[in-house]
């Protein structure tokens, strides 16, 4: 097996020099190569127009794909823009704005061409994307695992708090609301900076546009709900329960209340931007937070890397928080549970070429395909032990944490579908993230250190495993596919409304239950059993 160990720096310039050809991509291969562009309704970075896996990866399917991504505008606004011109990229995020506007085409009348599509999921898994006309207009991008789930990260929503602050209390068994903000008041008495002067922020939420829900679904897990989103589910009963109205979710923003007139809650939470609020988190400034690891994890990797905050304890750890001690928590559910059938990846109306496309996605799912998105060129980027199972040395470990490679070098295609668990060769992970041994040899010094302390290895078993509640979950595919101008989509955006308007101001309040009292009645006015009854009436079908 050969091996190249060349640095970083030398590396970039080289593959700036050479670019694709230094993997067998021809200009003759070139001009056979397909090309699509897509859309996604995220923020996100375009890899170099010159990336080395992009070229491998179309000179051996014969196609690439140009990624596009939110930039400046809301979802809705970027949506609305291509629907008012009628031309669309060959991929977009497709979801039920798009339907509506049919801008999407069938893929359920194309995929027994495309083997690798079909088998993604189980014709039960598949029945749940079918919309009212019988046809299946999207795939899911996540959560699609074959075989045993890999999975050592929590990358759902949780209580995060740094490692820091657990060590200087000499890592505390913290369970409930109110030790966790206990622990954060007394941290942030004692040390009101960094090293380096930086004030320390207790407690941040992200608030902004989409990113919402890390301020008020909260309820639901303090109460020992999973994450259905929109709803709870009483798992025995099937009944549809509201968290917004719950003495769990009273006694919550009571306490984020206190904490604001103390001044440990980040007066800023309500008006920064996602990017503004990531900026702060990269300072190693925040203590803690809610929110879901996908959306600020790997944001933070270059700036910790370079201003060495690992070695000072910012890393982040997942809490099992609950409202009450002696409760069993449901922040982490087996991935494949939370299958959202909202929405997906779509071929667009605009598409010249709609069997090529598909081949595209087919051939993306394929086993030596996904190797080559998830761990990247063997040898260069990753080896192989004699058994068969992938590792990384040192200096392969580093070039997957370097930003300029990420940019010119590796290419996920991270928004298209993926098979999540283990590759087909029945031993390795489907990306080197997920590899037991890469993880445990990737842990940061601080994160290792509050493992051993709490005797576990894994982010998962720091909050516990739990099964899939039950064939609804999650709710929130049903709820965010209702229509607006539905019987029940019209009253859930107004319920969104009154809880994005009177959250902040419950908090913010000099007088607490007056204000909260105010917004319940402002909730109560949107009629909100018309919105349950629809999702009970859903509950039902699904659960006769």
């Amino acid at each position: 097996m050969r091996k190249r160990i060349v640095s970083s720096l030398l590396l970039v310039g080289l593959l700036g020099a050479l670019g694709a050809q230094a993997y067998g991509v021809t200009q003759q291969s070139r001009q056979n190569i397909k090309h699509f562009t897509a859309f996604f309704s995220v923020a996100g970075k375009n890899e170099s127009s010159q990336n080395d896996m992009k070229a491998a990866i179309a000179e051996k399917i014969g196609a690439d794909c140009e990624e596009n991504w939110l930039v400046g505008q809301s979802k809705e606004e970027a949506l609305n823009s291509y629907i008012a011109s009628g031309e669309y990229p060959d991929f977009i995020s497709g979801e039920k704005l798009l339907l509506d506007a049919d801008a999407l085409i069938p893929i359920d009348e194309y995929w027994d061409d495309y083997p690798n599509i079909r088998n993604y999921l189980t014709d039960v898994q598949w029945e749940r994307f079918r919309q009212e006309d019988g046809h299946i207009y999207w795939i899911p991008q996540f959560c699609v695992t074959h075989g045993q789930d890999m999975g050592p990260t929590h990358n759902g929503e949780a209580f995060w708090i740094q490692a820091r602050v657990l060590k200087w209390a000499g890592y505390p068994k913290i369970t409930t609301v109110d030790e966790y903000f206990d622990l954060l008041d007394a941290y942030a008495a004692a040390n009101p900076t960094m090293e380096d002067g930086t004030r320390n922020i207790p407690f941040t939420v992200l608030c902004d546009d989409g990113r919402f829900f890390c301020l008020e679904n909260v309820p639901q897990f303090l109460d020992g709900y999973p994450n259905d989103g929109c709803c709870m589910v009483d798992p025995v009963n099937k009944k549809v329960l509201d968290y917004n109205t719950t003495e769990t979710a009273k006694r919550y923003f009571k306490r984020l209340n206190e904490e604001y007139q103390k001044g440990m809650f980040d007066p800023e939470s309500f008006t920064s931007t996602y990017e503004e609020y990531l900026n702060k988190l990269s300072s190693g400034a925040v203590l803690g937070m809610v929110d879901q690891w996908w959306q600020f994890y790997y944001s933070l990797t270059e700036s910790y890397e370079s201003n060495g905050l690992s070695e000072l304890g910012c890393d982040y750890i997942p809490l099992p928080i609950t409202i009450d001690e002696g409760m069993k928590n449901q922040w982490n559910v087996d991935r494949s549970a939370e299958l959202d059938t909202s929405s997906g990846l779509s071929i667009t109306v605009s598409c010249q070429d709609i069997a090529g496309a598909l081949q595209f996605v087919n051939d993306l799912l394929d086993s030596d395909i996904t190797r080559m998105r998830f761990w990247g060129e063997e040898g260069l980027d990753y080896s192989v032990y004699e058994n068969g199972l992938f590792y990384m040395d040192e200096e392969q470990g580093k070039r997957h944490g370097n930003a300029q490679l990420n940019e010119s070098h590796f290419c996920s295609y991270g928004y298209f579908p993926r098979v999540e668990g283990l590759l087909d060769d029945g031993i390795n992970a489907f990306s080197m993230e997920y590899q037991p041994n890469e993880f445990m040899k990737g842990l940061k010094p601080d994160v290792r250190e509050c493992f051993e302390a709490y005797g576990v290895q894994t982010y998962v078993e720091l909050l516990g495993a739990n099964e899939a509640p039950g064939d609804w979950y999650p709710m929130y595919s049903y709820s965010q596919s209702l229509a607006a101008d539905s019987r029940g989509g019209a009253v859930r955006d107004e319920i969104d409304a009154v809880k994005r308007n009177w959250l902040p101001q419950v908090i913010m309040s000099n007088d607490f239950d007056a204000t909260w009292t105010a917004y319940m009645d402002a909730y109560q006015d949107c009629d909100p059993d018309i919105y349950f009854d629809v999702l009970q009436e859903h509950l039902d079908r699904i659960n006769p």
